[in-house]
C-alpha cells in the first residue's frame, strides 16, 4: 500500500490543494481482496506501535505520550485534508465528535498508562477484545445481524487470546494487571467507534472522517501537553528527544495514516471484520516484543495459530441488518 498524492485540480498548485488517496496496488483490485490488503498492513502499523509506545515512555509520561501522539497527527492530517471538511454535514459532525474522543483520544492515553505496567505484547493481546465489543454492540444497539460462522470466529479467537495473557502472566507474575482495564476500555471505545462509522458515516470519505475527527482534537490535545508540564520539565536529552522521535513515527503512522486506512477498510467490509484487525495486532506485537527480550512460549505460538483461525471465521458472509 502506498501514498499518492494527486492535485484536486490543475489550478491553484501553490496553496498545496492535494488530497491524500490510498491507491490500490493494481487497478480495478475487488473488495474482497482489498479488505484483506488494508488488514494486513493495519496490522503490522498498530502491532508495531505497542513497541513504540514502549520506547516512547522511556523519556516521555503516559499522559505526554498520549498528547503528542494525537496532536502531530491532527496537525498533519488537518494541513493535508482541511478542505475536505466542508463534506461533513452539521449532522454527522455530532458522530464524528463521539467516534474521535472514543476511537482516538482516550485511546491513545489509556493504552500509554497500559504499557508503562505491562508487557506491549500482552496490551496488544488484550486489544483482541475489540471484535467482541463490537459484536454485541452492533447487535444490541445498530441492528447488525452475524451469522453463527462469524460468531463461532469471535469466539475462537477470544480463545486464543485467553490462552496468551495466561499464559503471559505465568510468565511475567510481577506485572500490574489492573493496568489492563485501561486496555479493556479502550477496546470498548473502539467497538463504538468502528459501528458509529458504519451505520452514519459511511457516506463520507475516510480522509474527511480522519481529518473531522482530528480537528477537533487540537485544542483538547495542547491542553493536554501544556498543563502536563512538558514545558517546564522535558530534558532535551539524547534520550529524551529519541523519545520523542518514537511518538512522532506513532503519531503519523500508527495514528495519522492507519486512522485513515481504518475507516477505508470499515466502508468495504463488515465492522466485525474491520475490528477483526485486532487479533492480527498481537502476533506483530509479540514479534517485536521478542526482538526487544519479551519471552514467547509454545503455547503463545499455538494461540497465535488459533487467532488466526479466528480471522477467517469472522470473514463469513454477513447477513443483512436487521433494521435500517
Amino acid at each position: 500500500m502506498f501514498l499518492c498524492f494527486n492535485n484536486e485540480s490543475t489550478k491553484k498548485w501553490s496553496r498545496l490543494e492535494k488530497k491524500v488517496e490510498f491507491c490500490d496496488l493494481e487497478q480495478g483490485m475487488d473488495n474482497r481482496k482489498k479488505k484483506w490488503l488494508y488488514l494486513i498492513i493495519l496490522a503490522f502499523i498498530w502491532g508495531s506501535s505497542f513497541i513504540l509506545m514502549k520506547r516512547a515512555l522511556l523519556g516521555l509520561t503516559p499522559i505526554q505520550v498520549g498528547a503528542f501522539r494525537v496532536l502531530i497527527a491532527a496537525v498533519v492530517l488537518v494541513l493535508i485534508g482541511f478542505k475536505s471538511l466542508k463534506n461533513i454535514t452539521n449532522r454527522q459532525w455530532k458522530h464524528i465528535v463521539v467516534t474521535s474522543f472514543l476511537g482516538t483520544f482516550f485511546p491513545a492515553f489509556l493504552f500509554a498508562f497500559a504499557v508503562q505496567k505491562i508487557d506491549s505484547s500482552v496490551a496488544a493481546i488484550l486489544n483482541s477484545l475489540t471484535p467482541l465489543n463490537t459484536l454485541v454492540i452492533g447487535a444490541v444497539l445498530y441492528g447488525f445481524v452475524f451469522g453463527r460462522r462469524q460468531y463461532l470466529g469471535v469466539l475462537i479467537g477470544l480463545v486464543g487470546t485467553v490462552f496468551l495473557i495466561l499464559k503471559g502472566a505465568e510468565l511475567h507474575p510481577s506485572q500490574d494487571y489492573s493496568y489492563a482495564v485501561f486496555v479493556i476500555v479502550s477496546s470498548i471505545g473502539y467497538a463504538f467507534n468502528v459501528n458509529i462509522l458504519k451505520r452514519h458515516l459511511g457516506d463520507l470519505s475516510a480522509m474527511t472522517v480522519t481529518v473531522g475527527q482530528f480537528v477537533l482534537l487540537i485544542i483538547p490535545a495542547m491542553l493536554v501537553v501544556y498543563f502536563s508540564g512538558f514545558f517546564t520539565s522535558f530534558n532535551w536529552g539524547p534520550a529524551s528527544v529519541e523519545s520523542f522521535g518514537y511518538v512522532a513515527v506513532l503519531a503519523l503512522l500508527g495514528t495519522g495514516v492507519a486512522k485513515i486506512l481504518f475507516n477505508s477498510l470499515v466502508k468495504i467490509a463488515s465492522p466485525v471484520f474491520s475490528s477483526s484487525v485486532t487479533y492480527l495486532i498481537p502476533i506483530v506485537a509479540i514479534i517485536w516484543g521478542i526482538w526487544d527480550g519479551e519471552r514467547l512460549s509454545i503455547v503463545q505460538i499455538a494461540s497465535a495459530a488459533l487467532i488466526m483461525f479466528g480471522v477467517y471465521l469472522v470473514n463469513g458472509k454477513q447477513k443483512k441488518s436487521a433494521s435500517k
